[in-house]
């Protein structure tokens, strides 16, 4: 490899590497949009005039929309590019793992708590 050849590598590098990790702007936007899917269902529960079903759906769809912010903004996951449609898959494959393992434990612990108090 010549030395502008070992130049230009080294130079895409560097522009991947600044792309894979974002710009202040971009931490800045999912900040914001943390904070204010953070106050809303904090106000709704603080103000009490919603009922009980519309506050738990709307915390429940903000928390969702709050987990695709922290995953496009903070995680820099994306389905534009091969390498970020694989990450996002390991990433979404690991949730699941997570999720099952731990859900199974506590409806292990349950019912075997269930089936000790009969």
């Amino acid at each position: 490899m010549s030395h502008s050849e070992t130049h230009a590598l080294a130079q895409m590098q560097s522009q991947h590497h600044e792309q894979s990790h974002g710009s202040v702007k971009t931490y800045l936007i999912g900040f914001v949009l943390s904070v204010i899917l953070t106050a809303i269902p904090f106000w709704m529960v603080m103000e009490g005039d919603f009922s009980k079903v519309t506050t738990l759906w709307s915390i429940v769809t903000l928390a969702i929309v709050q987990i695709w912010v922290h995953l496009k903004y903070f995680l820099h996951l994306n389905f534009t590019t091969d390498e970020g449609k694989a990450n996002t898959f390991t990433f979404l494959f690991s949730a699941l793992i997570i999720v099952m393992v731990v859900g199974l434990s506590v409806w292990i612990i349950y019912e075997s708590n269930a089936m000790m108090m009969y």
